[in-house]
């Protein structure tokens, strides 16, 4: 398997400041995103995860405006099927992908509350939703993929001859990530996606689900939180220090929010949280967040050696892509950018050069 690929947060949640707080909300400090994007540039971020939801600034704007203030850093756009149409999504997407040299990718989310779809207009159940995103997809890939006028008709989305006269740059397209746990998900993912894109388990659990979609051609990735330090003692003082004086409006908050969730992935995270007793399903991953900060909150914690060895569980288990993020989430990029991915980048070396000699000793030619 080829190198890791990892990703960081959206810059638009960079607010939130412990792992037990209230969300940064009700205010748009943009000199302080483009400061984030462009140390995450220079620490060597793959892709920026430009998050959605109800409590953040709208991403489309800012990826416009960010693509264009910086050089090499890949954007990727987490979007909801049925908020814009998708011949003009498509629009959406090509423009930037010209404004930025193609440095644009995509997270589909079908959505994850029925109540937060209801406040943009939107009354189709989980499945339903699914149903929509793949003839938005189907739609979307058309576009990419035709010289001439796509005319479609499906249960949810029709169009007439439909066209473009800027195409995606270099006649290519985006690379897309496919967010969910449920079955309805993951036949998405592989139809129409390169990645399905899911909340954290174990890196045994994972094995599990990933192997039916990885012999399908799809990749795998996850989204979650880590923690690192220079010592076990230092990460596990660290998560005290953020569950110290919890703020539970912020779980109140949570709880109802969680009351009128259809998504499995979260439910999952949620599921997780509840049985793993100590908050540990595992000796370095670590659920106590959850109740505070939803779905993606599982967290990788532990020393530097600790964090980059758990990864490559992940990567042994079939994972080829993380988007994480912390608590607050600049400092935590820093320390992993410095500090871990040094350590699994050299044990990816030595994996691989201990996989050549033994194929080379095989009798395979030099």
């Amino acid at each position: 398997m080829s190198e890791l690929r990892f990703h960081w947060c959206s810059p638009l949640e960079s607010g939130q400041k412990k792992a037990s707080g209230q969300y940064d909300a009700g205010s748009l400090d943009f000199d302080g995103i483009v400061s984030f994007v462009k140390e995450a540039e220079e620490l060597g971020v793959d892709s920026l995860l430009m998050a959605m939801s109800y409590h953040m600034p709208d991403p489309l704007p800012m990826l416009g405006a960010l693509s264009h203030l910086t050089d090499r850093i890949n954007l990727l756009l987490a979007y909801r099927p049925g908020l814009l149409s998708p011949t003009l999504f498509t629009q959406v997407v090509n423009t930037v992908s010209w404004m930025s040299d193609k440095r644009v990718n995509l997270n589909i989310v079908a959505g994850i509350s029925p109540k937060e779809q209801a406040y943009y207009g939107d009354f189709l159940d989980h499945d339903a939703r699914y149903e929509r995103a793949n003839e938005f997809l189907e739609i979307m890939h058309g576009l990419w993929e035709n010289d001439g006028p796509l005319t479609y008709e499906g249960q949810h989305y029709r169009t007439e001859e439909a066209q473009l006269g800027l195409g995606y740059k270099d006649g290519g397209r985006p690379r897309v990530y496919i967010s969910g746990a449920s079955v309805v998900a993951q036949q998405t993912a592989v139809k129409y996606g390169d990645c399905w894109l899911r909340y954290a388990d174990t890196p045994q659990e994972i094995e599990k689900a990933a192997a039916p979609i990885l012999e399908q051609g799809c990749d795998v990735g996850l989204r979650m939180q880590v923690l690192a330090r220079s010592t076990r003692e230092e990460a596990l003082a660290q998560v005290a220090e953020m569950m110290r004086e919890p703020d539970e409006k912020q779980r109140k908050f949570i709880a109802e929010f969680m009351a009128n969730v259809d998504s499995e992935a979260v439910k999952n995270s949620f599921r997780l949280a509840d049985t793993s007793g100590d908050d540990w399903l595992s000796p370095n991953l670590w659920s106590g967040a959850v109740v505070y900060r939803g779905g993606p909150a599982l967290c990788i914690v532990g020393s530097y050696e600790e964090v980059a060895d758990y990864i490559l569980e992940y990567k042994a288990a079939g994972v080829s892509e993380f988007i994480f993020s912390g608590w607050p989430s600049r400092e935590e990029m820093r320390i992993f950018y410095k500090h871990v991915l040094p350590l699994v980048r050299k044990r990816e070396a030595e994996a691989a050069a201990a996989g050549a000699g033994q194929f080379d000793a095989a009798g395979a030619v030099n």
